[in-house]
């Protein structure tokens, strides 16, 4: 790190990391692990030296091309490209205007999103804007910490704050959380990343909490604090419950709205994906709000997930890790399905 101590931006572009790049749209097969230069810093912006990454459904969107959003919405990507967004490492220098990081802190981030291919996340260096960075809790490390700022900044905007006033393309109300204490949720999809987050955030807001996964994530997920499970696998969930205040639906997508008739009027659905989802007005006639936000990036809300983490309120489930020069396999890992917790890239 001694050669970014001096914080000259005028030579940062000269030095080379490895990284992790895209030249084309494809299967896990098109991410090449190769140089790349090392970002040079802008105004605002801290270096740091990427220690874990973490990876998300966005990571292998950009990698297909972005074929799940409808094409008037499909992004014009420049190449070649770092995928990923969830960071984990030490700072190696900092812009002049940066006070509130020093270099050899300890970090973590979600990078830049929402956006196309501008977070960077698969390399040894990323460059991010101070404001969606935050001091890493010690009590974890670099791997746990990678695996928290998507995923866990998805349930946090969901469930405790949406942090932002940005409009959602596909609903014309703001998303509000709802008050959770006292309240009886279900989570489905509990074992995967959002998952295993809303529920522990909803058990720590005071709710009881229903865990919809497959037999295997049960041990797991009541560990967790999970109050019920329900293995999807043998039943299916909506013809085990009714009445229910929140449904958090992790997995999202066409069959979402097969919730809407365990909730009693009043309650709400929260679909992480809601692309595809459309009940013909039932939940209006059920009286069931239905109510979905994107994540984005803030260091003040990783400041406050870093808290609960370091109590150990909340912790971290790992699925599997990979080298960053292996994020092919790590792809092809995600693509099986059934990940408890999150998939994690250690860089060297």
């Amino acid at each position: 790190m001694e050669q970014f101590k001096n914080k000259a931006n005028k030579t940062a572009n000269k030095l080379l990391m490895k990284a992790t790049r895209l030249h084309e749209f494809g299967g896990p097969e098109v991410l090449k692990y190769e140089d790349a230069p090392v970002p040079e810093l802008e105004s605002g912006e801290v270096l740091v030296r990427v220690y874990a990454v973490g990876i998300n459904p966005p990571d292998w969107y950009l990698r297909d091309g972005y074929k799940m959003l409808p094409p008037e919405w499909q992004p014009n990507v420049p190449f070649p490209v770092i995928p990923g967004t969830d960071i984990s490492g030490v700072v190696a220098a900092i812009a002049d205007d940066v006070n509130d990081f020093s270099i050899g802190d300890e970090v973590y981030s979600m990078v830049r999103f929402p956006s196309f291919g501008l977070s960077k996340a698969y390399a040894q260096y990323v460059s991010v804007p101070a404001s969606q960075l935050a001091l890493k809790p010690a009590a974890i490390d670099h791997i746990q910490a990678a695996a928290v700022p998507m995923a866990g900044l998805t349930a946090w905007q969901f469930l405790v704050d949406l942090g932002h006033n940005e409009p959602n393309p596909l609903q014309p109300n703001r998303h509000e959380p709802v008050l959770l204490e006292g309240k009886t949720v279900l989570v489905n999809g509990a074992a995967g990343g959002v998952g295993h987050f809303a529920l522990q955030i909803a058990r720590w807001k005071g709710a009881k909490v229903i865990a919809v996964a497959s037999g295997k994530h049960e041990a797991m997920l009541r560990d967790l604090g999970a109050d019920e499970f329900i293995d999807y696998t043998k039943t299916r969930p909506e013809d085990m419950v009714r009445d229910l205040d929140l449904v958090i639906d992790a997995v999202g997508g066409p069959t979402t709205s097969r919730f809407l008739r365990t909730l009693k009027p009043g309650g709400a659905l929260f679909p992480i994906f809601p692309l595809g989802f459309s009940d013909d007005g039932e939940a209006g006639q059920l009286g069931v709000t239905v109510s979905a936000t994107q994540v984005r990036s803030n260091g003040a809300q990783l400041e406050e997930l870093g808290k609960l983490l370091q109590a150990g309120k909340i912790r971290v489930v790992i699925d599997s890790t990979f080298p960053l020069a292996e994020a092919q396999r790590a792809h092809e890992r995600a693509a099986l399905g059934h990940i408890q917790g999150k998939i994690i890239l250690t860089v060297v």
